[in-house]
């Protein structure tokens, strides 16, 4: 009798550690995928827009610009764009969360958003002070026209 608990006991504690290490993978595999940029933007499309800050998010993901811009007919239309995450904008290109105020006058080249809507991603930046910052640079940006990241195209 003793037999069958033991192969038991066995079995639970080969299960274990399978089982946890199963849970862990499905939990954390959607984390590791990474959504596509040209996915959301027009890749091979720039536009420029100037306008003044209203809001900086300095915030992972990715960090996003919010401001006004006045159209053709002096319209005030908001806009929104997206770029690298806190860490990044900060280590490669020296920008930090008080580097963008409310009320800054800035000058943004993007890709627009697939959408039509007022939105894009960063491609340079021109700030207040007269820096301009490019955040993709053409290699980058040529990569993800053909939809790679940059770790697919190095690994290539």
């Amino acid at each position: 009798m003793e037999i069958p608990v033991r192969r038991f006991r066995m079995k639970i504690k080969l299960a274990t550690p399978f089982a946890l290490v199963g849970g862990l993978l499905m939990v954390c595999g959607p984390m590791l995928a990474h959504h596509g940029t040209s996915a959301a933007y027009l890749m091979d499309k720039h536009i420029i827009v100037q306008g003044t800050v209203t809001e900086f998010v300095w915030a992972n993901p990715h960090s996003q610009i919010y401001f006004d811009v006045k159209d053709d007919q002096g319209n005030v239309v908001h806009w929104g764009a997206e770029t690298n995450g806190p860490r990044t904008l900060a280590r490669r290109f020296g920008i930090t969360k008080t580097t963008i105020k409310p009320g800054d006058e800035i000058t943004l080249t993007l890709n627009p958003s697939r959408a039509g809507t007022p939105f894009g991603q960063i491609i340079r930046i021109t700030l207040a002070d007269g820096r301009t910052i490019t955040l993709i640079t053409p290699s980058e940006e040529a990569q993800r026209t053909r939809g790679q990241t940059g770790r697919e195209a190095e690994s290539q």
